[in-house]
């Protein structure tokens, strides 16, 4: 009997151990804490972690991109509203409003029940796990990633893959998400790829490796692309956010220079220079 008594003990300091390794459910936030959220994963605890200070940006601010607003908006309009929508892709050239774009729309429409989780690509093999906290949440929710990107056989893309359109449990009508990416189809090609394409008899056959970076870009449902600014769209931004950081009208119209000058330098122009330039001028015009 003292044998058995000893081997439970040990059991239960083994059991113990175990449970100190081993990754903890997530637990619910406080729902009412904010209107967007950060899954973090910190030891083996993850959870969703309020954002007490989102950043304020609202849908005028966003400049020459009207077209790809009321997509957006439209897309964003009918899922709160409880009909079909699409999970959203946004790629193209960098610094021209995509991850903004997706900000401006959670302000938007915040007091209607929208609310954003930010999910780093690393934790997207977590995605079952957020996707179970929010079932049967009176909100509506946008998973969003940024800047997405992956190399061959990362786990988070087959993660993905599977949420957006493959595994057999049905995502909730509550989710959805919405990524961006400069890279339209979300990992590398290479020549060798294309060079294995197969044309028969008129018709073009991708090889696999090509099907397989083209199969994730096609499982959301609506792209909106962005492309570089041109002069007078880059021009048309500073204006704006000089106006927004306090320059009075009249002084504007002698920033131009300068702003070309630092678009030049930084050998770009996008919203992201544009914003960056009005923030340094504004503060020497303080000055």
């Amino acid at each position: 009997m003292t044998d058995l008594n000893q081997f439970l003990t040990r059991a239960e300091r083994v059991l113990e151990r175990l449970e100190a390794i081993l990754p903890a459910a997530p637990t619910p936030p406080d729902w009412n804490a904010a209107i967007a959220f950060r899954w973090r994963r910190r030891r083996n605890a993850a959870g969703l972690v309020a954002v007490t200070h989102p950043h304020q940006i609202r849908l005028d601010d966003l400049q020459d991109i009207d077209d790809k607003k009321e997509r957006i908006v439209a897309n964003t309009r009918q899922f709160l509203a409880g009909k079909r929508a699409n999970n959203v892709l946004l790629t193209g050239a960098r610094g021209t409003g995509k991850s903004s774009l997706v900000k401006a729309v959670l302000n938007e429409f915040a007091t209607d029940g929208l609310r954003v989780i930010e999910v780093d690509k690393d934790d997207l093999v977590d995605l079952p796990d957020i996707v179970e906290l929010l079932e049967g949440r009176p909100e509506r929710f946008i998973l969003f990633t940024d800047d997405l990107s992956f190399e061959d056989g990362e786990p988070a893309y087959k993660a993905l893959k599977s949420i957006l359109d493959g595994s057999l449990a049905a995502v909730p009508d509550n989710v959805l998400i919405y990524a961006t990416s400069n890279r339209r189809h979300l990992m590398p090609e290479y020549f060798a790829e294309n060079a294995a394409t197969v044309h028969k008899d008129g018709e073009v056959h991708p090889a696999e490796a090509v099907e397989e970076k083209i199969s994730l870009s096609e499982r959301f449902g609506l792209w909106i692309s962005f492309y570089p600014f041109s002069q007078d769209e880059y021009l048309a931004v500073v204006n704006h956010w000089l106006g927004e950081f306090g320059v009075p009208a009249e002084a504007i119209p002698a920033a131009r220079g300068d702003a070309l000058q630092w678009a030049l330098l930084r050998g770009s122009r996008s919203g992201r220079v544009a914003w960056q330039f009005a923030r340094d001028y504004a503060g020497r015009f303080e000055a």
